[in-house]
């Protein structure tokens, strides 16, 4: 399987993912936004990967490859490929999807517990994965739930945490795909965050505490991707 990431900046890739794709052999290519703008022909990736930024979806004055990004987003949307967003990639997806993207009433950064909807306990995608698990989460804004979109996870801090539309396209509010290499690289970009007040905001000293179980995070990402791309081959929307 071909993997296509798109990068908004060179501290949130893959991580985690980039494990996964390797154990199975995948090929993994990419478009770091922060260095090009030229996005690849439909036809050279299975899957596209849109990971997070620190950047908003309407920032175009300041990030004016966003409508570009949006435009082919829609275009893969519309060409039936599939795509997993995380953060801000979900948060486009959403938007691309005809999804309004708002400030979340709370500013969520740390480690808080996922829940799975109902809809997520029934999902040939999601079900395999924990009723509730803990993820790192890293945002200020939030997606509603697309039209004709399941709405698959919630938190106590936000209430849309993830979505399945034509159980094809994927977002996901937080992340499981974070290690401590990667935590520690938002931290050292976006450190400034989290200095704020907030019910949801958890200081550095504790978001590196070595209790965090990174490893069982990365466990519930491998089993999220095995569901979703055995589900996208058994439907014949990507070949093994």
């Amino acid at each position: 399987m071909k993997i296509h990431y798109i990068m908004h900046v060179p501290f949130e890739g893959p991580a985690a993912i980039n494990t996964w794709a390797k154990e199975h052999g995948h090929e993994e290519t990419y478009t770091r936004l922060f260095e090009e703008k030229e996005f690849p022909d439909l036809a050279d990736f299975d899957l596209l990967i849109i990971m997070g930024g620190p950047m908003g979806i309407s920032d175009e004055d300041k990030y004016p490859w966003l409508k570009d990004e949006k435009d082919f987003l829609k275009k893969c949307i519309n060409a039936g490929k599939p795509a997993l967003g995380v953060c801000l990639g979900a948060q486009l997806l959403a938007n691309c999807l005809g999804a309004n993207v708002k400030k979340n009433l709370y500013k969520e950064i740390g480690f808080f517990p996922v829940s799975l909807t109902p809809l997520g306990w029934d999902s040939p995608i999601f079900g395999k994965l924990p009723a509730t698990f803990d993820a790192l989460h890293w945002h200020g804004d939030t997606f509603d739930i697309p039209k004709g979109a399941f709405h698959i996870a919630s938190s106590s801090g936000c209430a849309n945490q993830a979505f399945s539309f034509e159980d094809r396209i994927i977002g996901l509010q937080f992340h499981i795909e974070s290690t401590k290499q990667s935590l520690e690289n938002l931290i050292k970009n976006c450190g400034d965050e989290l200095l704020e007040e907030g019910e949801y905001i958890q200081r550095p000293e504790v978001l590196l505490e070595d209790n965090k179980d990174f490893e069982g995070m990365n466990r519930n990402l491998f089993t999220f991707l095995d569901s979703f791309t055995s589900h996208l081959i058994k439907k014949g929307i990507i070949k093994k």
